[in-house]
Formats: structure tokens, sequence, C-alpha cells
């Protein structure tokens, strides 16, 4: 982890409430401005700063205030099934939806073995990895999709067409913490760039490509190029088919498929967040999630014990010449959790002025010790 840390801390008892306090003055009913909060905070404690507190004003609170998120979630069942489950969040808050959807079919999947829903109509939802962590927390395996707005180019194709469109699973161990693999279908992902974005910092040349098929690394122009529909994102695996590219653009598909034809969502360009005017519209995002218990199989216990020792064997396998150690999916957040548990979130002066002008904006009673 990072020991030469120098951006100041906020406590999380701090950032949690204010967060829960500032959308709460934008319209979010308290219980639910607490869980957006939550996830948000959870997103920096597991160190995946470009979905955390520095999302917070330019992804909610700003599209709020324009119009295009209700902070109000009318959460509607379309359909439902022991099982199953469709939701209309009607574009209000995608972590809300999102919640409600996995405490619903976590409590299918302990009566039935399994529990499935589809979201649509709905926003961004945070990091996914919140969502199957629920599922570990009871002992269950989770899996969770979100289609997104179009960044990520076909293989041999240069138009952004499909979203980063997570493939997320998360699985119990017997161990400290649960196996988390919550990534993008791209090489990066938006909130990447905009980390970049705000510190300065270009962009790693090969995750981005132009119309002419030419690597970008201006963090800033790519995303303005993002929106113009000038660049679009490498799948997973690269520019092309030599690296094994159409295997993250066959995944990428598979979640926008998922995350749009169960719940009859909207999907590809129709996730612009514009209209043809250019005129800022809501997103109309859809996700899907699964639960599955281990219990309807051979029992939770045997499931934990013997995932652990696939991840230990992993970690204790022979290392690369001068790498010290191998990690499994879900460590290194676990690591940056035990690091951060004291201190806080880190905050860089562009979060900083962000979290002040949403104070003053709602004219809230805090004082931040960078100030």
């Amino acid at each position: 982890m990072n020991t030469q840390e120098t951006r100041p801390y906020i406590p999380w008892n701090t950032i949690f409430h204010f967060m829960t306090d500032a959308l709460k003055a934008a319209g979010v009913p308290d219980g639910d401005a607490e869980i957006c909060a939550d996830v948000l905070c959870e997103s920096d404690r597991r160190g995946i700063e470009s979905h955390g507190c520095n999302r917070f004003k330019p992804i909610y609170i700003d599209r709020i205030n324009d119009g295009i998120l209700n902070p109000v979630t009318e959460y509607e069942i379309l359909k439902e099934t022991p099982t199953t489950l469709v939701i209309d969040a009607h574009d209000g808050m995608g972590m809300v939806a999102s919640h409600k959807a996995m405490t619903a079919i976590i409590k299918k999947a302990k009566t039935y073995g399994m529990g499935m829903a589809a979201i649509r109509n709905s926003s961004h939802y945070g990091i996914a990895g919140y969502w199957v962590t629920m599922a570990t927390k009871e002992n269950m395996i989770g899996m969770t999709g979100t289609n997104a707005r179009p960044s990520i180019a076909p293989t041999f194709g240069v138009e952004n067409m499909l979203g980063t469109n997570p493939l997320t699973l998360g699985f119990p161990t017997d161990e400290a913490f649960p196996f988390v693999l919550d990534c993008a279908t791209s090489i990066s992902q938006r909130g990447k760039i905009e980390y970049f974005a705000r510190n300065g910092m270009d962009t790693p040349e090969g995750m981005v490509v132009g119309k002419n098929g030419q690597a970008l690394t201006d963090s800033e122009q790519i995303l303005r190029d993002l929106i113009a529909g000038e660049a679009a994102f490498a799948p997973l695996g690269g520019i092309g088919d030599e690296m094994g590219g159409y295997k993250g653009y066959g995944y990428a598909t598979i979640v926008e498929i998922l995350s749009a034809a169960l719940q009859s969502g909207k999907y590809l360009k129709a996730l612009t967040g514009t209209d043809s005017a250019g005129n800022k519209t809501p997103y109309h995002l859809g996700h899907f999630f699964m639960v599955i218990d281990p219990g309807a199989f051979l029992g939770a216990d045997a499931f934990k014990k013997t995932c652990g020792e696939i991840l230990r064997a992993l970690r204790a396998s022979e290392k690369a010449p001068g790498k010290k150690r191998i990690y499994t999916a879900g460590e290194k957040e676990y690591l940056a959790c035990l690091e951060r548990k004291e201190k806080g979130v880190p905050v860089n002066q562009s979060v900083q002025q962000d979290l002040i002008k949403v104070r003053d904006m709602y004219q809230l009673n805090y004082r931040f010790d960078f100030e």
C-alpha cells in the first residue's frame, strides 16, 4: 500500500455523515441517503478511488440538480417468482434500487438455493463489488453486472458501442476476506480516466484509441472525446485479436445482454445520457444480480474451505524474479481497508473543492480539517 500518502484524510464518520446530509438536502430520503453514502465510503475503504467520494458531486449531486437523476427512487416490481425479480427503478438512485434487489434475492436464495434480479431504468450503482459482498457476508456466492454509457469499441472497430460493463463475482472463503473480482471488461474505465485527469496524470498508452486507431494519452481530452464519440476504450486483451481482445469484447457483450434483455431495458447507444439535440437525459442503465447458496450443494463450510485452499495455493506458488508477493482478487482491497481503517479517506485538492462546493450549496454545518 501507499506509505507515502501526502493528501489530507477525512475521518470516515465525517465523510459518511457529510455525504448523507448532502444527499438528504438534494432530496434523497434519509435511509436511501445512508445507503448511497455507505457505498461511496466502501469504495474508498477498499482503495477504489475511481468510484468513491471523488464521484460524489459530479455523478450524483450534479445529476440530481441537472434533473436527470431522481433523488426519490420509485422501486416498481414488474414481475416476481420464488427465485427471480424484475424491477423498474424509474431513473432513481441505482444504489438504492440495487440494495433492495440484493436484499430480496438473498432472502430467496436462503429459501430456494438461488435468486436473480434484473433492474431497468436505473443509474450508476457504485462499485459492483459492494453488491456481491452483500452475498458473501451471508456465506453465499454473488454475481452482478451493469451496462453503462458507450465507451468500448468492438474488436476491429473504433466506435464506442459497449459500456465498460463489469462482470463481478464474490465468493465466501474461510479467510478473513472474500474473493471479489470487480473489474471492467475494458482495459480501463471512465472512472480511472477521471482519476487521472483530476490528478493531472496522462492515461497510459494502449488503454484508449482514437478514430484513426491511434493511442490517446491526454486524460482530459480523452474524457471529452469519449463523450463526443471520438475515442473508445480497448476491451480487455487490447486492440485487435493478437492478445485476445475478442475475449474482453465478448464478456462486455454478455454483460450488455444480461443488463438489458432480461428486463427489456435500454442498451448500447441508448445509454449515452443525451438526446438527439445533445441535451442531458437520464441514463436508463440496467443491472443484473445473482445469488447462489452453497448450502444448497454440499454446504457453505465445505465451499469456503475449498475456496480458501485454492487461493492460498495460488498465493504460495512460485513467484517471478524480483516479485515478493502474489495476490488473489479482493486481497489488495482488504489490505487497503486495514490501512485506512483509522485514517479515513485521503482527498486531493480537486475533491476538496467539490466537497466545499456541495457544503456551501446546501449550507451544511461542516468544516473540514484541510481548510
